[in-house]
């Protein structure tokens, strides 16, 4: 996918539209995609990338998904890539992306209390 070309974006952005206060922003030649302020997903050449954990990755791997190589020597293993047919079905992806919110969202409560803590000392 070409950065500047923004139909795929725009046709993610239509798929996601029931999730509701979803942003894209640029980062490292693709975009981070938030479900309010958790990061739960990228878009990177071309591709949909949602976050996993142990448990939803094994949903990917039954399907032959890989994880997200950002480039030559590195790959992001808890994001893998989205079905075609998942993609193509604004219902079933919703439920994907909110799968992956909330394993975006346990990390994010987790880590929480220790940057509060953090910035009070």
């Amino acid at each position: 996918m070409d950065p500047r070309d923004n139909s795929f974006i725009e046709f993610v952005r239509d798929q996601l539209r029931d999730l509701g206060n979803t942003t894209f922003r640029r980062m490292f030649g693709g975009y981070g995609i938030y479900a309010g302020e958790t990061f739960f997903g990228i878009l990177h050449a071309g591709r949909l990338y949602f976050k996993t954990n142990t448990a939803s990755r094994v949903r990917y791997r039954d399907r032959g998904m890989a994880a997200l190589r950002a480039t030559a020597k590195q790959t992001l293993t808890n994001y893998y890539e989205v079905p075609a047919d998942v993609l193509e079905d604004s219902e079933v992806l919703t439920e994907w992306a909110r799968q992956s919110i909330a394993v975006a969202g346990i990390r994010d409560t987790r880590t929480a209390p220790a940057r509060s803590r953090a910035k009070k000392k």
